[in-house]
């Protein structure tokens, strides 16, 4: 199977399940992963393996390309209405999920301290691709829209931190060295790791803005675009720093300096569909299926305490910070999907811990299968009870 054949395969079975499956409500996200999982190496083996081994390229790529259009949310005049809010639900739902099943793991299973900490900390994490593309499916407008966006959008700054707390004190619990100096060692590195991405974006959207003047046509100005982003994706690789912090600070930094800012994220929406579609499919054909299989009660305790966790978090941050109704009752159902950063964080788990990381990295592999296919369902049903799904 080539390279280019496989391409063709997936733009055009990524379509068809798209169109099949609407017709009974299935969000295209789920469709496409579906999909994905149908034609690639574990049933049809449809897809080769050249492009699964370069699928890590496409993830960087899309993830970059969606980092930098949440960014956009973070404008001045966006963020004076549902900045408050933003703050609060991100912080709570994060820390929500993180606490249920913590507690979970300690008291309702009787795992380890420490083990129940990194457990916790991974579960803060959520996926702001399979959120973003049903918004953008849903044609979805309003405050429920923004907030939801804006939350995903900040959420993977804070599982960075927690995550470096949590596996600070881990260490420390079970390891020689003084708990107080590892765990300040961490979290400055985690800091120094936000930091980083946040000078790196802000930096090239200067640049950006500054040599704008030279891209005249829409076809200058995707060219120039494109070129940027693929820029700051190189650059936060190059430099050990996460790709989605940089992009979505580099889109924030930019909606706020250029007055004609908007230009760059509307010229990207007329190429982002394909390479949308390429993601999810691969993400589809890269899931290990198997692997649900050995799903066991921590699999289920995890999976079901992190979304009880998101859920109250969400709702208690929208309490706080006086959001609408819809925003309290509903926001916590578009956090559900857990995808790259989680398996990131839970692969640094296992090489810290190889005795039980490995515990903890497959439970992680097994309950994203399920997140990435639900998650889309609980997005949907939240932009719909909001009343802020608009023509499909």
């Amino acid at each position: 199977m080539s390279v280019v054949l496989s391409l063709g395969i997936i733009l055009l079975a990524g379509l068809l399940a798209a169109k099949l499956l609407h017709q009974i409500k299935f969000p295209a996200v789920t469709a496409y992963i579906l999909m994905g999982v149908l034609i690639g190496p574990t049933v049809l083996n449809l897809v080769s393996q050249e492009i699964l081994n370069v699928s890590g390229l496409i993830s960087n790529v899309v993830l970059g390309v969606i980092a930098f259009g949440l960014g956009q949310n973070f404008s001045r005049e966006n963020f004076s209405k549902i900045g408050k809010s933003v703050l609060w639900i991100s912080v709570l739902e994060a820390t929500g999920a993180w606490l249920s099943v913590f507690f979970a793991f300690l008291f309702l299973l009787r795992q380890p301290l420490y083990l129940s900490l990194l457990f916790g900390a991974i579960a803060s994490a959520t996926a702001p691709a399979a959120t973003v593309m049903v918004v953008r499916e849903c044609r979805a407008r309003g405050i429920f829209t923004n907030t939801l966006l804006g939350v995903v959008a900040i959420d993977d700054a804070w599982c960075l931190i927690i995550f470096a707390f949590s596996l600070a004190v881990a260490k420390a619990l079970i390891g020689p060295l003084t708990g107080n100096l590892l765990l300040l060692r961490v979290l400055l590195g985690s800091l120094l790791h936000i930091g980083g991405a946040f000078l790196l974006g802000a930096g090239i959207a200067v640049i950006l803005i500054i040599f704008s003047r030279y891209a005249r046509t829409e076809t200058d100005l995707l060219i120039y675009t494109l070129g940027f982003i693929l820029f700051g994706i190189g650059m936060a690789i190059y430099f050990h720093l996460s790709v989605l912090l940089t992009n979505i600070f580099l889109g924030a930094v930019l909606v706020n300096i250029g007055k004609r800012s908007f230009r760059f994220f509307d010229i990207l929406r007329t190429v982002d569909s394909p390479l949308y579609l390429c993601f999810f499919v691969l993400a589809g054909a890269n899931l290990n299926v198997a692997l649900l299989g050995k799903l066991g009660l921590i699999g289920v305790f995890y999976f079901l305490f992190r979304i009880i966790g998101k859920l109250v978090g969400a709702s208690v941050g929208g309490y706080f910070s006086k959001a609408l109704d819809s925003v309290r009752k509903y926001l916590g159902f578009g956090l559900i999907p857990q995808a790259g950063v989680a398996l990131g964080v839970a692969l640094i788990a296992e090489a810290e811990f190889p005795y039980l990381g490995g515990t903890v990295f497959t439970t992680i592999a097994a309950t994203t299968i399920i997140y990435e296919l639900i998650g889309p369902f609980g997005t949907k049903f939240a932009l719909s009870r909001a009343g802020e799904i608009g023509d499909e």
